[in-house]
């Protein structure tokens, strides 16, 4: 896979959730994820105590609540749909500080502001707590079609790339002069758009034949074999499980 690759959302840590290999997480989230999706939305008190699940997780990972918070932001596009609700879904009315609001409308921005908070969470979680090399070796010991453990390995490398040239052409315009204030500039920040794409797409060329002239056949090799103990799976396993029960007891209480 290549040399270890550092992302934004990752936060270097000494932990028990940083240590536990990659595909026991990933399984863990996936679980974690589909158990919050499943729990009916009435039994509000249950996605209080996920929330609280996280919590403990993060404080066992080490992740400062500020970190996660900002990391989240990437929900508020979907929690302005939820706050739109309300509003346009049709069906019994009810009366919130002097403003008429949908009842099924309520329950369902409940129902997307819940479940999706949480997911993202979680996400957020795997992700300030795993590499991007290890999420790839994750998924590749997950059994992931191949293919598509190449593809994003690939979208992975090349968009450092890709922003790195993006980097330099624009400090190439800066150092000529030219700064975009207006719809004239268009026209240069299109050609720089069109030359960034011939770049891109003539370097892929060059890294395929380098690799085809190494011997690559369509599968990358194996560097890092990734195991997991029985003690590791257990440990990842009891946020999905634990949530599995507080479902259970959501549908029956």
């Amino acid at each position: 896979m290549g040399a270890g690759h550092t992302h934004r959302l990752y936060r270097h840590a000494h932990s028990p959730v940083h240590e536990l290999p990659p595909h026991t997480k990933l399984a863990a989230v996936l679980g974690f994820v589909v158990v919050v999706v499943s729990t009916p939305r009435e039994a509000v008190w249950a996605f209080a105590l996920y929330a609280l699940l996280l919590a403990v997780v993060a404080a066992k990972a080490r992740v400062p609540a500020g970190f996660l918070l900002k990391r989240m932001l990437v929900e508020v596009p979907f929690v302005a749909f939820a706050l739109l609700m309300p509003f346009v879904v049709p069906g019994e009315q009810t009366t919130v500080l002097g403003v008429s609001l949908s009842v099924p409308g309520l329950w369902g921005a409940w129902n997307v502001l819940a479940k999706g908070t949480l997911g993202v969470a979680a996400s957020v979680l795997l992700a300030s707590t795993t590499e991007l090399r290890e999420l790839l070796l994750g998924l590749q010991r997950l059994k992931l079609p191949p293919l598509l453990v190449q593809i994003a390995s690939f979208m992975i490398r090349y968009g450092d790339v890709v922003t790195d040239e993006m980097r330099r052409m624009s400090v190439a315009r800066r150092s000529r002069g030219f700064e975009a204030r207006g719809v004239r500039q268009w026209g240069v920040l299109a050609k720089s758009a069109g030359a960034l794409f011939i770049r891109s797409y003539e370097r892929g060329e060059r890294v395929h034949l380098a690799m085809v002239s190494r011997g690559y056949t369509g599968t990358m090799p194996v560097i890092d074999e990734v195991t997991a103990t029985r003690a590791q799976w257990t440990y990842a396993a009891a946020l999905p499980l634990t949530a599995l029960l507080i479902c259970l007891l959501g549908w029956t209480l």
